[in-house]
């Protein structure tokens, strides 16, 4: 059996790999640990501290290493490799493709090939407008704007692509349109009723990532 390692940016994340991840790679002989990113309460923090995370888990020898990280909210500050350039690429499969190579590059050569980079563009909670019909079968109807989530996914091509503005981000999106709606015991239980697999059919660099992980 393979280890993979996903570090994960918080506890959504964290559950969304054990619940909705593991149980699907175990098919392929895949077995999933998701420890967070150290130290971060649950954020991104900066490349340094990230990459030695990644390098500590990837001399664990056996150990293959991913990440589910937001790409919404890293700051210039982090100096993620490649950053500054990335962010004038276009479109979003291309600009995350760059950062993905400028990480992989950074990591010690002899460990590099273990190494599978990633970041969900923008946030993880865009993963949750892959079917927003969950959303009425599990908050109240009669207290919910479904149509703040009707539009979003009309605005845009894909559920990825959803954030226009920081105030308009898929997490903020939710919270505006669901009273009580709670981005950390939500999240990753919504993504676990829509099912992994109307989340691939969605959302392409996210299916990109979960097929290049089964074929470790």
């Amino acid at each position: 059996m393979k280890r993979l390692i996903i570090v994960c940016e918080g506890p959504t994340e964290h559950e969304f790999c054990v619940n909705v991840l593991a149980p699907e790679l175990l098919k392929a002989d895949i077995y999933v640990e998701a420890p967070l990113v150290k130290r971060s309460n649950g954020g991104i923090v900066s490349w340094s501290a990230i990459k030695r995370q990644i390098e500590m888990h990837l001399h664990e020898k056996d150990a293959y290493v991913s990440l589910l990280v937001d790409y919404y909210g890293i700051k210039d500050s982090y100096d993620f490799p490649g950053w500054m350039v990335s962010k004038g690429i276009l479109p979003l499969a291309s600009r995350l493709q760059s950062l993905c190579d400028g990480m992989k590059g950074d990591i010690e050569p002899e460990l590099a090939s273990r190494f599978i980079p990633y970041m969900q563009i923008h946030e993880f909670e865009s993963l949750l407008f892959s079917d927003i019909n969950v959303f009425k079968d599990n908050f109240d109807n009669k207290a919910m704007d479904f149509s703040i989530l009707e539009n979003a996914v009309r605005e845009f091509e894909n559920p990825e692509e959803i954030n226009s503005r920081p105030t308009l981000a898929p997490s903020k999106r939710l919270i505006e349109a669901i009273p009580g709606y709670q981005k950390v015991n939500d999240g990753a239980f919504i993504a676990d009723e829509i099912g992994l697999q109307k989340i691939l059919d969605k959302c392409p660099l996210f299916c990109q990532w979960f097929f290049t992980l089964q074929s470790i």
